[in-house]
């Protein structure tokens, strides 16, 4: 009888740890959602500095173009400039595709894209890969890699 109690509250014990930790997780890909809508926001807002506010300081991205920036300052000029010139009337969605955990402070997160705008050239369809680091303000993207994706047909 008292290895059943013990059994019995051995597997309560590690049911309720399951679930602190999936709880775990959910806070933190809703944080890490959050970000991509943050970007999402500010690249439809035409702000440079609400798209780039969820980047570490020291981010590295590197362009759809294939060409590297380097630090959250850096990619808020360049994105407000592109949003004052050639972006100025373009829309983007960003849907997180895929989050996967390479540790409880550093996930990989899959975004797909969707650039929309005026002139068929300005639309442009991308897979996003963030690798976001929990940081003591909370999650951050640590690097940015912007893929276009051709158009099928």
């Amino acid at each position: 009888m008292k290895t059943l109690i013990f059994v019995t509250l051995m597997m309560l014990g590690f049911s309720a740890q399951t679930m602190h930790s999936q709880d775990g997780h959910a806070a933190d890909e809703a944080a890490m959602r959050e970000s991509v809508k943050q970007m999402e926001t500010g690249w439809n807002t035409k702000s440079g500095a609400l798209f780039a506010k969820p980047f570490a300081e020291d981010a590295d991205y590197v362009v759809i173009n294939g060409m590297y920036i380097k630090g959250r300052a850096t990619i808020e000029s360049a994105h407000q400039r592109i949003f004052d010139t050639i972006y100025k009337d373009t829309n983007i969605t960003l849907t997180v595709k895929q989050i996967r955990f390479l540790r409880p402070d550093v996930a990989i997160v899959h975004v797909e894209g969707h650039r929309t705008g005026p002139a068929k050239e300005l639309s442009q369809d991308a897979m996003l890969t963030l690798m976001m680091t929990k940081e003591k303000q909370g999650w951050v993207i640590a690097a940015f890699q912007n893929t276009a994706v051709a158009p099928r047909g």
